[in-house]
């Protein structure tokens, strides 16, 4: 059986963009988790979540992990991006749609 930062690694692996949350993007269990949904809808980027609720190896072993303390957390081609209040002003700054166009997500905005 793989360990939990195996799994971790493997989820983060899956996908561009990987939210860490609490629930589902349809229906998230807590705000911020929800917040960072909105966010990246509104920056139009398709992403993976993962409930941590569903798991709590996971819930426990992604705060190690990223060495991080709090639920959501995003990651971006296998690189920790933030919780909910860093995603929230890097969206506000327009660094976060930056770092996404950077990674080839994006498209730069014109």
């Amino acid at each position: 059986m793989a360990s939990t930062s195996d799994r971790i690694k493997s989820i983060i692996d899956g996908a561009d963009v990987v939210l860490f949350m609490k629930g589902v993007p349809a229906a998230p269990q807590c705000g911020f988790s929800g917040a960072v949904v909105q966010v990246l809808t509104q920056a139009g980027v398709p992403f993976a979540s993962f409930d941590v609720l569903s798991d709590p190896y996971v819930r426990e072993g992604i705060k190690e992990f990223s060495n991080w303390p709090t639920i959501p957390q995003l990651y971006v081609k296998g690189e920790f991006v933030g919780g909910c209040d860093i995603v929230r002003e890097m969206f506000k700054a327009g660094e976060l749609q930056a770092l996404l166009a950077e990674k080839g997500i994006l498209a730069p905005a014109q």
